[in-house]
């Protein structure tokens, strides 16, 4: 056995990581629900993602005023409830009333395009993050005009419509 070949080997022994698990089990799920209600099965799964992200932006607010900050752009990305770790490789900008974020690596969208699954994973990446922005401030857009899975990079702005804190 070559060094490639043990390398090979040793990585499918590996425990998965979560990150893994959780992109197989959405991308088999969608598709389990596509497959059978076509169209009108993509919508529900995009409005479940939707009703989930914003779920979890009302989770970052509260996080963040947990420690006495309110829901406003800057207090965003520090309350963030899901870990980086490095398995993404991003680049953050903070700029007046935007953040810009560009992500070269995702775990997520290697896990879809390993497994043939990216007309399923590009429904998460389609809602998510408008929805999580959302869910923090009502006020917080996203304008996602690249995605890792159709050009390689995934590319955010996260953009405050006004500067007044509001609630959820």
């Amino acid at each position: 056995m070559n060094n490639e070949q043990q390398q090979t080997e040793k990585e499918t022994l590996e425990p998965a990581s979560m990150y893994a698990i959780m992109a197989k089990l959405f991308a088999h799920v969608s598709k389990a629900v596509v497959d059978r209600f076509g169209e009108e099965g993509r919508q529900a799964v995009m409005e479940g993602v939707r009703t989930f992200g914003e779920e979890r932006g009302r989770d970052i607010a509260r996080r963040a005023a947990a420690v006495g900050e309110p829901n406003g752009i800057e207090n965003y990305l520090p309350n963030y409830d899901m870990g980086r770790s490095n398995l993404f490789e991003y680049e953050t900008v903070y700029h007046p009333k935007e953040i810009e974020q560009t992500f070269t690596k995702c775990a997520f969208a290697e896990q879809w395009k390993k497994d043939g699954m990216e007309e399923y994973g590009i429904l998460y990446c389609h809602m998510i993050d408008p929805a999580i922005a959302r869910g923090f401030n009502k006020n917080f857009e996203v304008v996602h005009d690249q995605y890792i899975l159709k050009e390689g990079t995934c590319h955010f702005r996260f953009q405050m419509k006004d500067e007044e804190p509001s609630e959820g």
